[in-house]
């Protein structure tokens, strides 16, 4: 490995629940009810395309979470490690008083409702508007582990240049 390599120490994909693939699958079977007055094969053919083209823009539109480079992506958005403070680990009920009444709504929030745990991160820029990031992940003890490791990682390379 060179040193230039960049390994992901954590990655996640928010894949869809069950209910996203029975879309995919209500789909398919809307494309053969739709095809079948015309010819039993083409609705099976027609079923067969829907359920392989919803499944290619389910797995397509999930989203990922890694913690790579130095910063913790969600999605579209990144953020350095180095600016981040401490998370701590949300259950389904810490999601919802998270959410809810009290909450700031500057937060940045990366959510899944099919996902029933989050880590909630805290934002150390001062010029940052946003306080926290939330963030749904099926593997929350690692993906704080990994942004421990990785801040600890930037912030001892940071002391080395300054040095």
């Amino acid at each position: 490995m060179t040193t230039g390599e960049q390994v992901p120490r954590f990655h996640e994909r928010l894949w869809p629940g069950p209910l996203g693939w029975s879309f995919v699958l209500g789909f398919a079977a809307f494309a053969f009810l739709a095809v079948f007055p015309v010819s039993s094969v083409a609705a099976a053919a027609a079923a067969v395309v829907a359920a392989g083209l919803g499944a290619v823009v389910a797995v397509r539109t999930a989203t990922t979470v890694a913690v790579t480079g130095g910063e913790l992506s969600a999605g579209a958005a990144h953020i350095p490690l180095r600016l981040l403070g401490p998370g701590t680990v949300l259950d389904r009920d810490g999601i919802r008083a998270a959410l809810g009444p009290g909450s700031d709504a500057r937060a940045f929030a990366c959510l899944r409702s099919w996902i029933p745990t989050a880590v909630v991160v805290e934002v150390r820029d001062p010029a940052d508007p946003t306080p926290t990031w939330l963030i749904s992940t099926r593997r929350p003890a690692q993906l704080l582990a990994a942004l421990d490791a990785g801040r600890d990682q930037s912030q001892a390379a940071h002391s080395e240049q300054i040095i």
